[in-house]
């Protein structure tokens, strides 16, 4: 295997690197047109895993742009009211200080290594992830306000050795890429979709306590507070609870209209269908199902050029008995965490949103499948040409309800029985996660025409790409958002593209040989 190596080319010296090459008679990848490169995969499998930021889980990777490259100012976290806090704090879930945790320095740490010492077979803290709160976070690209902006304060600055995860190796003999940023503000909902609509979905007549508070300059209305986030004021971002924007667009989580759904049927009505009229939550109110969405999604684009696909979902069969049996019963496989339950996320789940998937579709019967399908199709040869793959929560390696080490093993195993197929020859795996988790990453998201929006992107998450005609050892600092991957299926397979695509984006194919 060769060094890693790093992309930093931009679009004129790349050209020039290829004429001179052409010129001394050197044949290579650069003198490979990039539509040539796309044209050898034939099957694409994205793997969309859960919560983590790059340096979070990749930035000690050797040649990486990594937790040693953060300035002081994006390393050191400020309080409310500007100044750096004087230490890092992290908070419980009864937002107190944990005495569990000692209190350290306001720099980044290693969970992994004293005084913290939490090793990633651990199930831990899952830090605040919502729409608003990742904009201020972000604080205009310093990102010194993950720990005041955050329940669990400096936990979010922390940051493992991934030398032991087994996708690391992966990593090392493909391509990570370093400079690949969560499509979106905020959280797995909002991603999700966003990786198949590069949109955000319309909830134009949602119940105004269902609806963000803001104050006048467009950030979150904060309760009132003590002065210092070393007793207390972290926990001034509590009120963002709210699911949509004040003028109507759908950002932190809300339930799909049709089973599985955390919202279970109407009592009498059909079982298929989530109760429209919501589930009353702590508040007293109920929050109420997103409605049907009809946008257009990249399974749209592909079904309209003949191109087959499927989202499997893992434990979909099982959620989907579960969300349709008596409202009245328990769930025991709808975000239940017993052991033996795949504790089934159903936000997690976009095109269980949409119109053309609804119950009794010819649509839904064909693309919307579960992941023992999924396993089933690697090992007989019969994946579609897309295929995306998510895995069931137990293992997603989302903190708060499982470890990183048992989705580590689950998500390298099934790029072993990948890397087995017989398909595995044309085939491009993109391993990347749905948003960052709210932990701490110190590169600016990109801005700008061409590279941001109102929706985002978010904060820097991991990515890996694999298989026969991905660069090896190399690591590709290509910008890329979510996107990027809708913008590969476009490029590919000759698809009408979705207008919300950032222009800016690359395609994935810097890492292409």
């Amino acid at each position: 295997m060769r060094g890693l190596q790093r992309h930093r080319f931009g679009a004129t010296s790349t050209a020039a690197l290829a004429g001179w090459l052409l010129a001394c008679g050197v044949a290579g990848a650069a003198d490979v047109p990039d539509a040539a490169r796309l044209e050898r995969i034939k099957h694409v499998v994205v793997i969309y895993a859960e919560n983590h930021s790059f340096d979070n889980m990749y930035g000690l990777f050797p040649g990486a742009n990594g937790v040693a490259n953060a300035s002081p100012e994006q390393s050191t976290q400020l309080d409310h009211d500007g100044k750096p806090l004087r230490e890092l704090v992290i908070f419980g879930h009864d937002g107190k200080p944990d005495p569990s945790f000692p209190r350290m320095p306001n720099k980044p740490f290693r969970i992994d290594a004293p005084p913290v010492n939490r090793p990633a077979t651990e199930i831990v803290y899952s830090p605040t992830h919502l729409f608003y709160n990742n904009q201020e976070q972000i604080n205009g690209g310093k990102n010194n306000m993950f720990a005041a902006m955050s329940t669990v304060g400096g936990w979010t600055m922390g940051h493992y050795d991934g030398s032991v995860f087994r996708l690391w190796q992966w990593a090392k003999e493909y391509t990570l890429a370093d400079n690949f940023f969560m499509g979106a503000f905020g959280g797995s909902y909002l991603n999700h979709q966003y990786l198949i609509c590069a949109c955000a979905p319309r909830f134009d007549n949602a119940p105004q306590h269902m609806r963000v508070q803001l104050d006048a300059n467009g950030k979150l209305s904060k309760l009132p507070a003590s002065p210092s986030a070393n007793v207390g004021a972290l926990q001034m971002v509590s009120r963002e609870g709210g699911q949509v924007t004040p003028d109507g667009f759908s950002i932190n989580s809300t339930q799909p209209p049709y089973q599985p759904s955390g919202v279970p049927p109407v009592p009498d009505g059909p079982r298929e269908m989530a109760n429209p009229k919501g589930l009353v939550r702590h508040h007293g109110e109920a929050d109420v199902p997103l409605p049907p969405q009809t946008a257009p999604t990249i399974g749209d684009r592909l079904s309209a050029k003949g191109v087959s696909w499927a989202w499997y979902a893992g434990g979909f069969q099982s959620a989907l008995a579960d969300g349709m049996q008596d409202p009245a019963l328990p769930r025991k496989v709808i975000y239940h965490r017993a052991p033996g339950s795949p504790n089934f996320q159903p936000h997690h789940q976009p095109f269980n949103y949409y119109v053309p998937y609804a119950p009794g579709t010819a649509a839904r019967a064909e693309h919307l499948l579960d992941g023992d399908k999924f396993m089933q199709a690697i090992e007989g040869g019969r994946l579609p040409q897309v295929s995306f793959y998510k895995p069931a929560g137990v293992n997603t390696q989302h903190p708060s309800y499982s470890d990183i080490i048992t989705g580590d093993a689950h998500i390298a195993d099934v790029l072993e029985k990948l890397k087995a197929s017989p398909q595995w020859g044309d085939m491009l795996v993109i391993v990347t996660y749905d948003e960052n988790g709210g932990f701490w990453d110190h590169v600016a998201p990109p801005s700008g025409p061409g590279f941001g929006d109102r929706f985002g992107p978010g904060s820097r998450i991991p990515a890996i790409l694999i298989g026969p005609h991905v660069k090896r050892g190399f690591i590709d600092s290509t910008r890329y958002d979510t996107g990027s991957i809708l913008k590969l299926l476009t490029r590919r397979f000759n698809l009408e593209p979705l207008a919300g695509v950032r222009s800016g984006v690359g395609d994935l194919s810097g890492a292409l040989n």
